[in-house]
This record gives structure tokens, sequence and C-alpha cells, in this order.
């Protein structure tokens, strides 16, 4: 599903990029493509917005619509926004809840106007699609009362996260016709090909290859190098070997620390982890909130080891970050 709204939204881009565009102050161009709101927003207000970040060259950038959470921009007033010409955030005034509008950067104006060099990435615009979800009044509201009615909007936004996820679960392991063992904390996992060897236990040195996606097919981390390049998601710095980690010790996911001690060496596996041994409800990176995982994993070797204390750092896939606030991120700026 997500991949289709995505595609329609690319699509909408190139219908639009055709047609004709008003012109705004700092090279800005805009056209409102829905235009239903009978109130639009003024100073003060407050709206979540579904973007879509496009190039000119056909090419989908950052969308909201893959996390399945929108963002937060304000309205300013008219002094702050006179200022910045440029900035965005003063189209937000010909919209309201239901509206949509698309708006083109030129990469020309913003490199004369921040003296950096022009993106290779596009050829003479950044293309944003914007749909406005809801819209927040701030009339005599406080701003503690505004937050809050934000703050439940959030909730509930994740609340259908959660609802969704037992049939995410059950569609991904019924299309894939998988026949998992599944314990008592709701991990899922199908051997594939068994190892040989006594099974890995807390302490021990793992050694593995991966491929984390979601239950949509979409890869989001690898450190096969092969597969994050066909995948779009090969970052030239990074080192592509195989992940070592301490069993218990190193910071994985509940679900990773659980899996390994099924497993000894030469061990292929499929795994398919809730999010309640994977993140939560916390957006990471480009996992959404209450999102099931699944990992295609390979034990290459277990190096028995001692446990040493715990410790609270952890940098491998399944990172358990801090909780996520509402998301609070302004307008696209036309900086770079």
């Amino acid at each position: 599903m997500k991949k289709a709204i995505l595609f329609f939204a690319a699509a909408g881009l190139l219908m639009t990029s055709c047609q004709k565009f008003k012109k705004a102050e700092g090279g800005l161009e805009y056209k409102i493509v829905d235009d239903n709101a009978k109130e639009k927003a003024v100073s003060g207000d407050l709206l979540a917005i579904d973007i879509v970040q496009s190039t000119d060259r056909d090419s989908v950038m950052s969308s909201t619509y893959e996390m399945g959470i929108p963002q937060i921009v304000q309205l300013y007033p008219d002094s702050i926004i006179a200022k910045n010409p440029g900035d965005p955030t003063g189209l937000f005034k010909y919209v309201g809840e239901g509206d949509s509008l698309i708006f083109k950067i030129n990469l020309d104006s913003m490199a004369a106007k921040t003296h950096q060099p022009k993106p290779e990435f596009a050829d003479k615009f950044l293309v944003f699609s914007i749909k406005v979800k809801k819209h927040f009044k701030k009339g005599k509201l406080t701003d503690q009362q505004l937050g809050e009615q934000v703050q439940k909007y959030f909730e509930e936004e994740l609340n259908k996260h959660k609802t969704a996820e037992p049939a995410k679960l059950d569609k991904y392991i019924k299309d894939k016709s998988l026949k998992t063992t599944k314990t008592a904390s709701g991990l899922q996992y199908v051997i594939t090909k068994p190892g040989t060897g006594a099974n890995a236990k807390v302490g021990d040195s793992i050694h593995v290859n991966y491929v984390g996606s979601l239950t949509t097919g979409k890869v989001f981390d690898t450190n096969l190098p092969d597969i994050a390049k066909k995948e779009g998601i090969f970052m030239p710095q990074r080192p592509y070997e195989a992940l070592k980690f301490q069993l218990g010790v190193d910071g994985v996911i509940p679900g990773w620390t659980e899996a390994f001690q099924l497993f000894n060496k030469g061990t292929k596996a499929t795994l398919v982890i809730p999010s309640s041994l994977a993140y939560g409800d916390r957006p990471q990176g480009k996992i959404p909130p209450y999102a099931p995982l699944v990992f295609e994993v390979e034990v290459l070797d277990i190096k028995p080891g001692k446990v040493p204390a715990p410790t609270p750092a952890a940098t491998m896939p399944g990172v358990v970050a801090p909780t996520a606030t509402a998301p609070t991120a302004k307008a696209p700026a036309a900086k770079k």
C-alpha cells in the first residue's frame, strides 16, 4: 500500500510539473492542487502534513508516507516570513485541512543565496508535494493547550500503527508461506539451513551476515554490499563486513538476543520479529513505529566468551533509541 501511495504521489508530481505554477518571492514556484478547506491556516496555527520530496528527474528523495507519521509545520507571522524570502513556510497560508499544494525550489537561486555549489542530484528544481492532514487552530489557545492537541493527535496516529501490526505479521507469514516456530515472547523464526555444534549463549561473540527489511519488503539495513547497492542504500564510507557483537551484552534488539541463543555456527534463518522485541513505538531511521521486522541471518562464527557487566551503549542493528516525541519539523527550508 505504501509503495502504491509513493507511486501515485510521484506520478502527481510529474503531472503537475507541466502545469502552470504561480511565482512567489525568493525563487519559489507553487501550485494549489486541492483547494477545499473552508478555513485556511493563519499566523500561529499548526498543520500536520504529509510531504514527498522529489527531484525534477523523477526521483523520490524522502516521504512521510514511508514512515506513516506526518510532520508538523507552524505558520509564522507575515513580518517574519517577509524577512526570509523564499521560505516555503509562507505558502501554508493558502491551505487548510484536506488541501494540497506543490512547490518547487529553484536550485540556481538557492546556490546563489547560500554561496554553495548546486547539488548534482537534480537539474533545476527540488519539488515538494504537500497534503494537509490536520489543521490545529491557535486562536485563543495557550501554547500548552495547542501542544496537547498535537500530542493527542500523534498518540491516535501511533495507535493506528499498533492496531495494524498483528495483521501485518499474519499477512507476511501467509504471503510467504512460512512455517515458523513461535516462542512465548512472540518471536517467530524458520531455520533454512541447520548449523553444527553448540548453540550460542550469553557472553559469546557472534559473527553474522544479515539483511533487515520491513514486512513490505523494503530493506532498511544490511552488511552485504551487493544487496545494499541493489536496494539503493549503499554507503561508500561504510565498511561492509560481518557484524560482530557479544550476545546479551552489546545493545541489539531483544529479538536478536533471544533468536541467536537458538542457533549454532552455520545456521541460516529467517526471523520475524514483532515490534515489542524491536523498536516498539519509536520511529528509528527508516523503520516506522510499531513495525514488525524481518531478518535473513547467517551465523558465520561463534566464539566462546565470558559475561561482563552489560553496557548501555548500543550501536548494532536494532539499537533501542530514546523515546521519540511527536515530530515538530518545520517545512523544508530553501537551504541545503
